[in-house]
């Protein structure tokens, strides 16, 4: 395998992210103090990751994916993947995720509502406003009656930052001495403004926020709260990256994008999954052994017509199925045959 590689595709974690040559100078950026890394995950997190973990160890890229990959590290570039529903393309985020060490994969989940300011940052101004009159409203500590709480209009920045809470674009761009993994799934299915709107950001490496702008010359730094939970320094209303976040666009070709986006990204097309790569898929949901146990339905789900498509999700829930129903020896063949078949019919037919 080629030493160039930071991402290997191999499965397993290791430090290679530390030896990424800097990047290219109209690329580099500088973000101003680093923040902590994320803290540890709760109980139920930690659960679900190891469910991505479990698919992200199973994960093996073909070599035109890894190279790519490679290229969107070292150029600093977004990699904008595409591929039939079921490819592999989400996975990839949590493999170069779990392979680097870059922690929680920060998910945006794009739907035709979804605007910029969505994944950079929220501002609940009406829940400020009905603190503070709270707050003003409470009666004096006196007959008994409770005394009033901390006025938040008393905190550096009339406690704005309590009501603001960055969005999963927001704090991929904090400045951080490792690059966080960002996912931005299914861009296709956006607003036709939105991937405009994000040319900016994904080409300046920074965001601002003009209700701190406002405060800067009175509260030059403001707490808010990150993406992961925690809070984090603001100065002057201004978030920008220190390590550029590696950010995996991943679209079903429901539409295109518009050239200055196709500009500013790295291109890569996952093919449908073969044999092989449905066979990893199988074993990472289902456990070691199962490619093999069930691999009558992995060959009736690649036998199609030219065209027919299909979602390895249909796969899995056939593969599932087949596992918890109980079924006995005598019936067990026909009733598998005759609802594998309904399980993955082709998305395209009706009848």
């Amino acid at each position: 395998m080629s030493d160039w590689l930071i991402y290997r595709g191999a499965g397993a974690p290791h430090d290679g992210i530390e030896h990424l040559p800097p990047p290219p100078p109209w690329r580099d950026f500088d973000g101003g103090p680093l923040v902590a890394p994320p803290a540890a995950l709760d109980p139920s997190s930690e659960r679900r990751l190891g469910v991505q973990h479990r698919e992200a160890s199973h994960h093996r890229p073909g070599e035109t994916e890894r190279e790519l990959v490679n290229a969107a590290l070292y150029l600093r570039r977004p990699l904008l993947v595409t591929g039939a529903p079921g490819s592999g393309k989400s996975t990839l985020a949590h493999s170069v995720a779990y392979e680097l060490g870059l922690g929680r994969v920060l998910g945006w989940p794009v739907v035709s509502r979804s605007t910029l300011r969505d994944g950079l940052y929220d501002y609940d101004a009406i829940g400020r406003l009905q603190d503070l009159q709270i707050a003003r409203a409470a009666p004096a500590g006196a007959d008994g009656a409770a005394a009033p709480g901390p006025d938040p209009a008393d905190e550096p920045g009339g406690g704005i930052g309590r009501y603001i809470r960055l969005g999963p674009l927001g704090t991929a761009l904090l400045p951080a001495a490792r690059p966080r993994v960002l996912l931005v799934d299914e861009l296709d299915k956006s607003d036709i403004d939105l991937p405009n709107d994000l040319l900016n950001v994904l080409e300046e490496g920074e965001f601002r926020i003009p209700e701190l702008e406002r405060l800067a010359g009175s509260a030059p730094e403001v707490e808010v709260l990150s993406d992961d939970g925690t809070r984090v320094t603001v100065r002057d209303g201004r978030v920008r990256c220190h390590a550029f976040p590696f950010i995996v666009l991943t679209s079903n070709g429901e539409r295109d994008f518009p050239a200055p986006l196709l500009r500013r990204c790295i291109h890569l097309h996952i093919p449908v999954p073969d044999k092989e790569r449905l066979a990893a898929m199988v074993r990472a949901h289902f456990g070691e052994g199962a490619a093999e146990r069930y691999e009558a339905v992995i060959d009736r789900f690649l036998d199609r017509e030219p065209g027919d498509v299909r979602a390895v999700d249909q796969l899995f829930n056939a593969i599932h199925l087949t596992q918890r129903a109980g079924w006995t020896d005598e019936d067990e063949e026909e009733t598998r045959r005759r609802l594998t078949a309904e399980l993955m019919r082709p998305l395209d037919r009706t009848r």
